[in-house]
């Protein structure tokens, strides 16, 4: 059961060219925003599509993938974990951003 604790897999859409960030020490950073989407009915009958956005980022080799393959609007799936984090905006406002931070990537 621990494989199963904070694991997220995700089929979705790029909503945007992937945000590539080389840092100074090295490290390579990939983040991009994931449409997925849901179907239900409505009372009157009616079809109703329901678009969820996910922010994902990745490391190293995954970002390496990432920056040479993957383009907006391409289908993927991915496999990672949910982390939450904080900061301070330049106002000084707490913000509060939830992401998934993928280790896997499979181009469909």
């Amino acid at each position: 059961m621990n494989t199963l604790k904070n694991k997220v897999q995700l089929i979705g859409n790029l909503g945007q060219e992937p945000e590539i960030i080389n840092l100074e020490s090295g490290k390579k950073l990939a983040r991009f925003s994931l449409a997925t989407n849901g179907f239900y009915y409505n009372k009157q009958g009616d079809k109703i599509t329901d678009t969820q956005w996910h922010n994902i980022i990745a490391w190293g080799k995954t970002a390496e993938i990432i920056e040479k393959y993957i383009n907006k609007g391409q289908e993927v799936a991915i496999e990672g974990k949910l982390t939450s984090r904080d900061y301070d905006d330049n106002q000084g406002n707490k913000r509060y951003i939830t992401e998934i931070v993928c280790y896997e990537l499979l181009m469909l």
